[in-house]
């Protein structure tokens, strides 16, 4: 159950920061590699600190591999 509360929380917040203007990609990266990095540090270590630590990995791969891509 807590990971469904974190998950939803995680996708609100993105939904509720986007909205000024459209992001880049290395922003959206920021976002997905957070949320999956998060899901993916809870499932393997499934305490806080493996969440928190998941999250931040992901962001920053996220972010590398969106600066990375072009916009279609």
């Amino acid at each position: 159950m807590q990971r469904i509360a974190l998950v939803a929380a995680l996708l609100a917040g993105l939904a509720s920061a986007g909205c000024a203007s459209r992001p880049t990609n290395a922003q959206i990266g920021t976002g997905v590699g957070a949320v999956a990095g998060g899901v993916a540090g809870n499932v393997l270590f499934g305490n806080t600190l493996g969440t928190v630590g998941g999250a931040a990995a992901g962001a920053l791969i996220g972010n590398e591999v969106g600066k990375n891509q072009r916009r279609r």
